[in-house]
Formats: structure tokens, C-alpha cells, sequence
């Protein structure tokens, strides 16, 4: 019946009163936080990504910067740090220009090390002590080994003056000239073979090519300071150049005429062609060398490295030579 029902009615959950305030919060919201950044500015847009990348490409050492894979050249008479202690000494020993020497702190100093710090201090050069990781973001992560010496771009001979040079050897002319290596860690292999095993001097072209960086130089362990180098703009034209001057003109070519078992013009002065890492010798100079030869290899291996070629064909030449001479 009416009134008598046990439905409850509608109960108010809370006591009026007093209702907590925001504290100001509503009307702080409705204050602008100024205009919006840029999209390039604001933290995790794609656009803000995309400019952080250009940036690290742009930066010295990246993949488009100088010394990278796109992007602006180089500077080519921009100092350079060449590291390594074998290549740090040879250096200062050779006395090339050098503008200062950076060691690591707590560096374990040896023979090099204390030679290298006591040739620079003779010469009045700034020897600074730094921290591993200086040297680290200066090299680029590049194996220095705690020391460093700041060099000025390399200066390459002319092809005249290497033929001079060789004009007036006492020992039969070799030389040795790279078409198309394009890796600078190949290139000072090459150097170092070439030193070891009598070479005269050495033939480079300027583009398409590795030139004398930091990292040559301490793959050469310091000997490209003991071998002209001359870099030509025409790597055929040099090579006439140089059978105008007396030379023979003999590529390394896996199709090639002969073998160094059988290698002539071993006796004569000589230039030995070394091909790229890839394609090997290049058409025109392949055209233009006297005779092309090969290193005979098993199945298990279809060609060599360009400096481990180089290597084994100047070792051949050498032990050629000496054995003539054994029987003059």
C-alpha cells in the first residue's frame, strides 16, 4: 500500500558543504603555453629525427661528412691526427712537419711512446696530456693506442720528381702504382710492402682513389714517410710517362699473360700495376702495361686482397733481383 512500501527512496550519498577548490588549477589551464615549437624542435617528431640524422651525417667523421661516404669533401689542407705508436715515431723520426703531440693520461709509455715524446720536445712542439677520451673523440674511435700527432695534409711528390729520383738510383728503378684502390687501409699496406722490399716510389691517382689519410699512414706503420708518392691526374698518361723514361709496365690481372713464376722484365726498371679491390685493372690501363700477369692460386681461392697481391709480387722481384745478383 502507499506508504507502506520498503522500497527506500533516493538517499543523498554526501553532506553538502564545503566543496574542495581547484586551487587556481582551471584558471592556470586557461593561461597558453606560448607558441608551439617547431616541429623540427619538439623531442621525438619525426621531423626533429630526421634533422638529428642530417646533423650527425653533416658532422666530421660521419657518413656524409668529410672523410664520409656523401656529402661536402674533405678539406685536403686540413690537418690530420695520424696515431699509432709505431707510426707516431717513424714520423717524428722522419721529421715531418707536425704541429702538436697528444698522449693519453696514464698512458704505459714504452720505447716508442718515450722516443716520440722526446723527438717532439727537441723539435719545441706542444706535447699535451689528455684523456683517452679525448683522443677517442678526436680519432673518431680509430685504435690509437694513447698517442697522437697532429699533421699537416700530406704532400705528394710529382711524378718528374719521382722519375728523377729514380734516374739517379743506384739499384734497378721498381716502382709501384694503384689504379683504383679506394681503401687508405689498403693503400698503406701497399707502402709498407713497397719500403720493405726496395721500391723507389710510389704512383697514386687523385680521384677515385685512397689518398694518404691518418689511416694510410698508420697502416704503413709510418713508412709513407720514407717513399715518394706522387698523385697524378691521369693514371694511363703517367704510365707512358714512365715507359718514356726506360720503365716496363707490368699489371697484376687474374686473366694476365704470364705468371710471377715466369715474370719478365724483373731485371729491368719496373713498374708493378696494382688493380682495385674489385674490378681489378681498369680497361685503358690494362691497354697500356707491357705485359699483365698473374699469381697462380689452388681453386680454393679465386683472387688475393690488393696490398697481400702487391706483397707477394714485390717479394717475387726482390728475390729475382737478389738472385741475379748472387750469379753476376
Amino acid at each position: 500500500m502507499a506508504g507502506n512500501s520498503a522500497r527506500r527512496g533516493a538517499i543523498r550519498k554526501q553532506k553538502k558543504g564545503a566543496v574542495v577548490g581547484s586551487g587556481g588549477n582551471r584558471n592556470r589551464a586557461l593561461t597558453g603555453k606560448g607558441p608551439t615549437p617547431k616541429a623540427t624542435e619538439r623531442k621525438g617528431h619525426p621531423a626533429a629525427r630526421r634533422a638529428a640524422s642530417a646533423e650527425r651525417r653533416a658532422a666530421p667523421g660521419g657518413r656524409g661528412g668529410p672523410g664520409g661516404r656523401g656529402g661536402a669533401r674533405k678539406n685536403p689542407d686540413a690537418p690530420e691526427l695520424l696515431v699509432g705508436r709505431n707510426p707516431v715515431a717513424e714520423a717524428l723520426r722522419a721529421e715531418i712537419p707536425a704541429s702538436a703531440l697528444y698522449v693519453a693520461v696514464g698512458i704505459e709509455a714504452d720505447e716508442r711512446v718515450t722516443e716520440a715524446i722526446r723527438t717532439a720536445a727537441d723539435r719545441g712542439l706542444p706535447i699535451l696530456e689528455v684523456s683517452k677520451a679525448e683522443i677517442d673523440r678526436r680519432t673518431h674511435g680509430v685504435l690509437h693506442q694513447g698517442i697522437a700527432l697532429q699533421v699537416p695534409a700530406f704532400r705528394y711528390d710529382t711524378l718528374a720528381d719521382v722519375l728523377d729520383l729514380v734516374a739517379q738510383a743506384t739499384t734497378t728503378p721498381l716502382l709501384v702504382a694503384l689504379d683504383g684502390v679506394t681503401d687508405p687501409r689498403n693503400l698503406g699496406a701497399v707502402i709498407r710492402s713497397a719500403v720493405a722490399f726496395g721500391a723507389q716510389g710510389i704512383i697514386v691517382p687523385n680521384r677515385r682513389a685512397a689518398g694518404v689519410t691518418a689511416t694510410a699512414w698508420r697502416t704503413s706503420a709510418g713508412t709513407a714517410a720514407r717513399i715518394p708518392i706522387a698523385q697524378v691526374t691521369n693514371l694511363v698518361r703517367a704510365l707512358k710517362d714512365c715507359q718514356k723514361a726506360g720503365l716496363q709496365v707490368a699489371g697484376l690481372d687474374a686473366d694476365g699473360d704470364t705468371t710471377i713464376d715466369d715474370l719478365p722484365f724483373a731485371l729491368d726498371p719496373l713498374v708493378i700495376v696494382i688493380g682495385s679491390e674489385g674490378r681489378g685493372l681498369s680497361r685503358l690501363v690494362g691497354e697500356t702495361c707491357d705485359v699483365r700477369i698473374s699469381i697462380p692460386m689452388t681453386g680454393q681461392a679465386e683472387s688475393l686482397n690488393a696490398s697481400v697481391a702487391a706483397a707477394v709480387t714485390l717479394a717475387e722481384v726482390a728475390r729475382l733481383r737478389r738472385h741475379s745478383v748472387r750469379f753476376l
